[in-house]
């Protein structure tokens, strides 16, 4: 990989950066940063603008694209604006900087997971428009905060309210996981996270004797919750503070026309994919359980698997090569013919 000197940089990755300064991270977000950004972007772009309050000061952008035949359903990409908390003694630089080293390795929260997504779609977006291209299909860009504390207060209020039926998705991309080796991960399902808060009152005991086997072991399932609760005598409570119960799979065959054209461009462009199960969850679990199919792809090969780690980082070129995959992906995916379900 190389770098291109400072005054040299291309605008893309200027702009990336740009975006990583912005501090949107957990636990108090500057969400409202992060809107006056995209807003400007849609601005600049000549796209359509839409603040969608899902909460008290959540708010989910909505960048549009209109299509030439309205009748069809959209794509969606979808992207989350908060970051995880950093611990920046741990740090090699400051992790809202986004400090280019001199091989251009760019170091900042959010750098993975997953602004480089986001501004992957829009500069994409930009390039085809530049180019003059239209497609028959609308493209949405749907930037959502609170996913990484669950997306309770981002994308699963948008999904029950009528903006998002009005969107008319009929597939989604979402984001994915770096992969170091030269294939892609492309994510059809995830799994279904459980978020326990277990209260216990009475007098307090000593830690070392409070349970003998692992804490996975004992918490493998919910009848072994309750009873473990029953067992431990009166005042023992638990809640779930997140608990999903509606994993849904995207098919990853050819009776899928969205996974076909998505294949066929990555075939195209001999990119080798790798299909997965994502070991966590994201907000697709959300867009897949109201019927949209949706994949996780992060365009990150030859990159180390560093999100939510201590010196994030991503290289300039892998970041301008996802670009490049967004902008075959696109037209593929707009282009699709109509579907029964479009109608």
């Amino acid at each position: 990989m190389t770098s291109k000197g400072p005054e040299e940089e291309h605008p893309s990755v200027t702009l990336f950066r740009q975006y990583l300064r912005i501090r949107t991270v957990q636990p108090k977000p500057d969400y409202g940063a992060a809107v006056a950004f995209f807003e400007e972007r849609a601005r600049q772009l000549g796209l359509g603008c839409q603040k969608v309050e899902v909460a008290p000061g959540y708010v989910v952008t909505v960048l549009t694209w209109p299509g030439t035949n309205p009748a069809l359903s959209s794509i969606l990409l979808n992207s989350h604006t908060d970051v995880v908390p950093v611990f920046k003694e741990h740090w090699s630089h400051d992790p809202f900087e986004a400090f280019k080293d001199s091989e251009g390795y760019i170091y900042a929260r959010g750098a993975q997971d997953m602004k480089c997504v986001s501004i992957q779609y829009l500069e994409a977006v930009r390039r085809l428009k530049v180019e003059g291209h239209r497609f028959p299909r609308t493209i949405h860009m749907t930037f959502v905060p609170d996913e990484e504390v669950g997306g309770h207060q981002g994308m699963e209020l948008f999904v029950q309210r009528p903006e998002f039926q009005a969107l008319r998705a009929g597939f989604a991309l979402d984001e994915g996981i770096a992969n170091p080796t030269d294939a892609f991960t492309v994510f059809y399902s995830e799994r279904s996270p459980w978020w326990v808060r277990v209260t216990s009152t009475g007098r307090p005991g000593h830690g070392s004797l409070f349970i003998e086997d692992t804490a996975a072991e004992k918490l493998a399932f919910e009848e072994q919750l309750q009873s473990w609760c029953q067992a431990a005598g009166e005042g023992v409570t638990l809640e779930f503070a997140q608990k999903w119960m509606h994993p849904q799979v995207t098919p990853i065959d050819d009776s899928n026309p969205w996974w076909a054209a998505f294949s066929r461009v990555c075939k195209d462009m001999n990119l080798s994919l790798e299909p997965e199960i994502m070991p966590a969850a994201t907000d697709s679990r959300f867009i897949r359980a109201v019927g949209v199919p949706a994949l996780g792809f992060s365009p990150l090969n030859r990159t180390p698997v560093l999100l939510h780690d201590h010196d994030e980082r991503l290289h300039e070129a892998v970041f301008l090569r996802g670009v490049d995959i967004y902008t075959r992906l696109l037209p593929a995916l707009a282009s699709v013919p109509a579907l029964p379900s479009d109608s």
